[in-house]
């Protein structure tokens, strides 16, 4: 027996499916953070040695969180290649924004105090709060607009075909429930970042996070259950007519695609999948009450919890969907038949089995070593320090 037929293919694809999740709850739960510290620079931090006081509880460890992106990425672009063909051609300009404002980010951290200058130092504030609101902003748009489908269509070539220019293509992006599902996103990370300062500063920018995370800390579950409640009466979901071959070649158009009247017909055929919902409501209440009583590491873990039930929810709600299609549902990519091939996904996954381990080892050390607080004194004795 060939060593990469020890498992299944369509096993495999759900490996995949499982592990493209646990990326992007890593990239949320570790960079979200540093989002939402970003987004709150501005207002947590009045005077200079405020906001780096901010800016330093992050700055240790903004690269090694933004790893889980690279993953994620590479991830889409070596397991499921269609996928990210059709919506890196599709999201262009939104990839474009978000990638602009990360770029952005690394950049302030390493030149807003090469200057003493008030304006020069503010500058970079305003790129640091950038590089937070934008992404934290476009991604939860992203995904609003995934639950609706995106209006594209394959070719019998299996190239993607889209409406209208880029430009209409971005504001097209810009409706009503993905601009909730952003601000759901938003809030979500605000917290996320509130919660981590009031872990890592003390005094007034710890007491200015816990203000701002308790009103955030509401908004997001307000804005998830509302969310929820639009897609179960308002926007059609997506199913597959017939059988569909599990372990059968990746070319979508092989199967026939129907719409439904909801998302929610899911949670009828699988009810286990409302853990997902109800987890993200526990961590994001728990959350908002630890932000409020002055609990810190707790509160942080809570809100890590609400991130991974929000992001889970999505997965299992549209699962097996990836990239459902408005236009043309026949095209929309799906874990059945839109993912490499098996011995890749194989070879991947070995490569996944030796390498995660030591990412997570190596993070968990970095972050036992940086344990504490970043106070007003480390940061004026520390001439290493942003």
């Amino acid at each position: 027996m060939i060593l990469h037929e020890l498992i299944d293919y369509d096993v495999l694809r759900v490996i995949w499916w499982l592990l493209l999740g646990v990326l992007l709850i890593g990239f949320a739960m570790t960079d979200g953070f540093d989002m939402g510290v970003g987004a709150l620079l501005p207002f947590v931090g009045r005077t200079d040695v405020e906001r780096r006081v901010a800016i330093n509880t992050v700055g240790p460890v903004w690269e090694g969180n933004q790893v889980w992106f690279i993953l994620g990425g590479g991830a889409i672009f070596a397991a499921w290649p269609p996928l990210y063909a059709v919506s890196f051609s599709g999201f262009y300009l939104a990839m474009f924004l978000i990638l602009a404002a990360l770029i952005v980010r690394p950049v302030a951290f390493k030149y807003r105090s090469k200057r003493d200058g008030t304006a020069w130092r503010t500058t970079w504030d305003w790129a640091l709060f950038a590089g937070g609101a934008v992404p934290a902003l476009v991604f939860g748009v992203a995904v609003g607009n995934v639950l609706q489908g995106v209006p594209f269509e394959l070719t019998p070539e299996l190239f993607s075909l889209y409406p209208g220019g880029a430009l209409a293509k971005l504001f097209g992006l810009l409706n009503p429930f993905a601009l909730l599902c952003g601000a759901v996103s938003l809030s979500m990370l605000v917290t996320h970042g509130a919660a981590w300062l009031a872990l890592k500063t003390e005094g007034v920018v710890a007491a200015r996070a816990r203000a701002i995370g308790s009103v955030t800390g509401l908004l997001t579950p307000a804005g998830f259950v509302l969310a929820g409640l639009w897609l179960s009466v308002g926007i059609e979901g997506y199913a597959f007519a017939g059988e569909v071959a599990t372990d059968g070649p990746s070319n979508p158009l092989y199967n026939d695609v129907v719409r439904t009247a909801s998302w929610m017909t899911a949670y009828a055929e699988r009810p286990w999948i409302a853990i997902a919902p109800l987890l993200g409501l526990a961590g994001m209440g728990m959350a908002w009450l630890g932000m409020r009583a002055g609990r810190e590491v707790s509160t942080l873990l809570w809100s890590k919890l609400g991130i991974f039930g929000a992001i889970s929810t999505v997965g299992l709600t549209m699962f097996p969907f990836l990239l459902p299609s408005s236009r043309h549902p026949n095209s929309s990519l799906s874990v059945w038949d839109s993912s490499s091939s098996h011995l890749t996904l194989f070879t991947m996954l070995v490569a996944t089995v030796i390498f995660m381990p030591l990412i997570l080892l190596y993070t968990a050390w970095v972050y036992r070593v940086l344990w504490g607080k970043v106070t007003e004194a480390d940061v004026a004795d520390n001439s290493h320090s942003y």
